[in-house]
């Protein structure tokens, strides 16, 4: 197969509907990817979120940041100071990729779980997390515990992908059994977070909503990484992940953002 030219790639990721992402050096953000277009979706939750009306040097942590390409995006698009947490990627790694980028000064990345959290109360102004709250943020006294680290009025947001409508059955829709994992069970609707964070207690729902069309940025990023992904691993998962979401067409998955205000 012949290698695209860089001008043809950085094309294919000039998206409209993301003119900051698409700034972005199309080859770093591909080389950097763990999953969905993570920049893709900060820009969608960034006017919810209301990253635009932070005070300049705002502390934001990113809360499994994976290669901490969202926590660059906060510190360049919105002056933020950030904390970059993951758990899988280790923070030597993320510190070089982050003073590569230029924002060594602004960005400190940090290795921790996301029930381990070594912060003080009241520590940030806000906290984001792309593609991850998924995975450990169902629990009913997660919230809490987390929005105990924000500013009385501080805002969390969060990006992941989800369920149009929530799925009640003991199996999949029968068009996506060849390709479900266990782990999609965590896949919820808008509907179903915004019940789970408002009965927390811990924070005020301000926005809780679908991506129309969603899926048809995750179908044209997985095209993108399955054919131009350095790793042999994300060009696998991108093409079985592709091949789902091109069957299901927007039936049933997608993305939600959800946001909510500290009380």
């Amino acid at each position: 197969m012949t290698e695209p030219a860089l001008g043809q790639l950085d094309d294919r990721l000039n998206h409209p509907s993301y003119p900051r992402s698409s700034q972005y050096d199309a080859r770093w953000t591909v080389d950097n990817q763990m999953g969905p277009n993570a920049l893709w979706l900060l820009e969608w939750l960034a006017p919810a979120l209301g990253l635009d009306t932070l005070r300049p040097c705002a502390r934001v942590l990113d809360l499994g940041c994976g290669r901490a390409m969202t926590s660059v995006f906060l510190a360049r698009e919105f002056h933020a100071q950030v904390t970059a947490a993951d758990l899988w990627v280790g923070p030597d790694e993320n510190a070089r990729r982050i003073a590569e980028a230029g924002f060594a000064d602004r960005v400190q990345p940090v290795h921790t779980e996301a029930h381990d959290l070594p912060f003080a109360e009241g520590t940030f102004d806000a906290i984001v997390s792309i593609d991850a709250y998924q995975y450990f943020g169902t629990a009913d006294l997660y919230l809490p515990t987390l929005a105990r680290l924000l500013k009385p009025g501080g805002r969390i947001g969060v990006v992941m992908p989800a369920v149009r409508e929530e799925l009640t059955g003991a199996e999949p829709p029968e068009h996506l059994k060849p390709w479900w994992e266990p782990d999609f069970w965590c896949f919820h609707s808008a509907d179903w977070w915004r019940r789970h964070w408002t009965r927390s207690g811990a924070v005020e729902v301000e926005t809780a909503d679908w991506q129309p069309d969603g899926w048809r940025d995750w179908l044209l990023w997985c095209e993108i990484v399955a054919e131009e992904s350095p790793e042999e691993f994300h060009r696998t998962m991108a093409r079985r992940v592709g091949e789902m979401v091109r069957a299901d067409e927007g039936r049933t998955l997608g993305f939600v953002r959800v946001v909510g205000r500290r009380k």
